[in-house]
Parts: C-alpha cells; structure tokens; sequence
C-alpha cells in the first residue's frame, strides 16, 4: 500500500543529495587547492534502481518485459575525469612552472542544467507523493461512508 511513496520518497533522497552535489561543484568552481593537493574536480552522483529481485528484474529486461523498481539509490559518488581547465596566471599563487593554474573541469552552465533537472525531479516525486496521500485519504474517506 505504502509502496508509491517509498519509491517517491527514495527519489526525494535521491535528488536532494544530487543538488547538493551540484552545489558543492558550483562553491568549487575556482578552488585550485584541495587536501589532497590538486585541483577540484566535479563530483557526479550515480544513480541505481532498486528492485525487490534484482535477479527476476533483469531477467525480464532481457525478454523485453515490463518490470517495476522500487525507487532509486545513489551507489556512488564520482569524480568527472574531464580534463581540467588551464588559465595562464603566473601570479596565481598555485600557478606552474610556465604560469598556468589548473583550475577545476566544473562548467557553471553545465551545473545549473544540472540544478535545474534535480529541483524539477524532486517537485515530480514530491508531486507523486501527495498524490498517493490524496489517494489514501481518499479511501479512508470512502471506507468510512
């Protein structure tokens, strides 16, 4: 019975550690120095369905079949492996041996296309889930008549 709002609510959780992924890329875009010494580099999560049997749900995918997940998990979180940007700064305090600062691969655009795309993913799943409510509410109501 709860099931449409578990599947909404993974995909609230989802989203949400998504656009604070986004956001610590965009807080990064100029940071040349991280702990481990180089430059940032953009962060993407990676997203999984989760099935009740992973097995039998990939077994119908094969035939073509229709299957429902259960919502979705992020299974990591990666590092974007783009090359990273080289601006000529020979003042720059991390600048190299010919000037140039390797400044982190995050694109401003890219990341608000990004933010854009979570926020309207996270509204539908919030969208969903109050319609299984609505739902619910509703057969309750009629229950009782």
């Amino acid at each position: 019975m709860f099931r449409s709002m578990n599947i909404s609510a993974s995909g609230l959780t989802a989203e949400r550690l998504r656009m604070d992924i986004v956001s610590n890329n965009i807080a990064n875009v100029n940071t040349t120095k991280t702990e481990s010494g180089t430059s940032y580099r953009r962060q993407m999560p990676v997203f999984q369905a989760i099935f009740d049997q992973e097995t039998e749900a990939i077994e119908r995918a094969k035939r073509g079949e229709q299957f429902n997940g259960n919502g979705v998990r992020v299974t990591e979180i990666m590092e974007d492996s783009s090359e990273l940007k080289m601006v000529y700064d020979p003042e720059h305090p991390h600048a190299d041996d010919k000037g140039y600062v390797h400044m982190p691969n995050v694109n401003i655009v890219k990341e608000m296309v990004d933010m854009i795309t979570a926020s309207r993913a996270y509204e539908a799943n919030v969208t969903a889930m109050n319609t299984s409510k609505q739902f619910f509410s509703t057969a309750l109501q009629i229950g009782q008549g």
